[in-house]
């Protein structure tokens, strides 16, 4: 897991579109609210009583026939996937997304409209860094049913690149490539949603697309179309005469590209694996992508990028000279032994500090704290992160002897190990926001042994000594 420079965004105000539902027919306004940092992607049944607000994540997702469809508690969302590569797609991080339907308005089939009215909305730069996966080895899910295979390898930023072949001659064999996010909006975002008429035809029985017209569904003509076939496609696409083009399309619809069914593949993708919650560096190769498929790959790589967050721990050589050692720390600090609870300070900068402590069976609270069978108390834990913590909020000021740390608020405090004497201990706390006026936020993790000891969310404040 690693944190880049990037700041987390999202949109200036809010901003709304109408239309209606692909399968329900339904109309339908979905509305893009900003959203506060780390929030992420939300969807908000208006509907419905209490509002209810579903998470954009995979572990939700209920059903990926004919798109990406998610319930929470009973609650559900269909075919998410449009809406979510757009906000991907212009790097958008934290949205509340409102719907008065269960679906999103199909519009036409792409993320277009979605792009457009989020570009009106404006993008804001928030305070809080970005959270970005950094993959560092091949990750890969195969449907053995289908050969549809999602891999992702390293690489510099977050690419994706799909392959399309279904085997028909209509289509035949496609491939298109995002080589940087930047592109999505001129190269991906306008590739509508297409099917094959075998499937039309078994959609329209089940009485599904009722929204579907020709301007929202690139119809390909894999089959022979007799008089009656052609007859219920008129009557549901309310045109008085429809005929096969050239190209194997149904009536006169415009490609926008030829290989414009894998760059909606491509959309596809993207908008399914936002579903992971998690920005992603690597590059995704997907062959013969489908909803389904996407969001096992989602699963597979949120749960790692879970494990790998929750196992994490930073290698430090504690051999070279520190930045600070306990002479410089008692420059600054106001803390003296034997509650002074750090022994050198191996890493700072603006967003985060490194300390250390070793803990020897001569510290003065294994006197009390179970003498028998010394455990360091957790509250000492959190009091020596806080003090790490203290050294970076204080080095923003140039007299730092003046001033003292106070704690504002203790969240999120987990302890996961015991601390024994003779363990060495690490100190990593990183801003959450910005220190503004004295106050820090941080995310403090304590290690010891390769191992997670501790953690918390701290906030504190530094105030001038009377």
């Amino acid at each position: 897991m690693s944190i880049t420079n990037n700041k987390q965004r999202t949109i200036g105000k809010e901003v709304s579109l109408t239309g209606v539902g692909l399968h329900t027919g339904s109309n339908v306004t979905i509305k893009f609210l900003p959203a506060s940092e780390n929030h992420g992607y939300a969807f908000k049944r208006v509907d419905l009583e209490g509002e209810p607000i579903i998470p954009a994540d995979a572990n939700l997702v209920v059903n990926t026939q004919r798109g990406t469809n998610l319930e929470k508690n009973g609650v559900k969302i269909q075919t998410s996937e449009h809406v979510l590569a757009a906000l991907v797609g212009l790097e958008i991080d934290n949205v509340l997304i409102e719907l008065n339907a269960a679906e999103p308005p199909i519009m036409d089939g792409s993320s277009k409209f979605f792009v457009e009215v989020l570009e009106k909305a404006g993008i804001v730069e928030q305070d809080a860094i970005r959270d970005e996966y950094i993959v560092k080895e091949v990750i890969s899910f195969k449907d053995d049913k289908t050969g549809s295979e999602i891999t992702i390898i390293p690489s510099d930023e977050y690419q994706v690149m799909t392959m399309v072949d279904f085997g028909t001659k209509v289509l035949g064999t496609q491939n298109a490539t995002l080589d940087k996010l930047s592109d999505f909006k001129a190269e991906i975002s306008n590739a509508r949603t297409f099917s094959f008429l075998h499937e039309l035809e078994m959609l329209l029985e089940n009485g599904l697309i009722k929204g579907g017209d020709l301007n929202n569904a690139i119809v390909y003509v894999d089959k022979e179309i007799s008089e009656a076939t052609m007859l219920k496609l008129e009557k549901a696409f309310n045109k008085k005469k429809l005929s096969v083009k050239a190209n194997g399309i149904l009536d006169n619809l415009t490609l926008h590209q030829p290989n414009e069914a894998a760059r909606h593949k491509l959309l596809d993708v993207i908008g399914d694996l936002a579903l992971i919650g998690t920005r992603i560096r690597g590059k995704i190769i997907a062959n013969k992508p489908g909803h389904y498929v996407n969001n096992q790959f989602a699963k597979k790589l949120a749960q790692i990028i879970k494990l790998e967050k929750r196992n994490y721990v930073p290698k430090y050589d504690l051999s070279l000279p520190p930045l600070m050692d306990i002479h410089k720390i008692m420059d600054m600090l106001p803390h003296r032994p034997p509650f002074l609870l750090i022994d050198r300070i191996i890493e700072l900068s603006d967003e985060h500090v490194v300390g250390m402590k070793n803990v020897t069976m001569n510290e003065p609270f294994f006197t009390g704290h179970f003498p028998g069978a010394p455990v360091m108390p957790g509250v000492l834990q959190v009091e020596a992160m806080a003090q790490t913590g203290g050294i970076l909020v204080l080095s923003t000021v140039p007299d730092p002897e003046n001033y003292l740390t106070l704690f504002m608020k203790i969240d999120k405090v987990k302890f996961k190990r015991q601390v024994l004497p003779g363990d060495t201990l690490i100190f990593h706390c990183s801003l959450i926001t910005p220190i503004r006026r004295g106050i820090c936020h941080m995310q403090a993790y304590a290690y010891a042994n390769d191992k997670l000891v501790s953690e918390a969310e701290l906030m504190a404040q530094i105030v001038k000594r009377t």
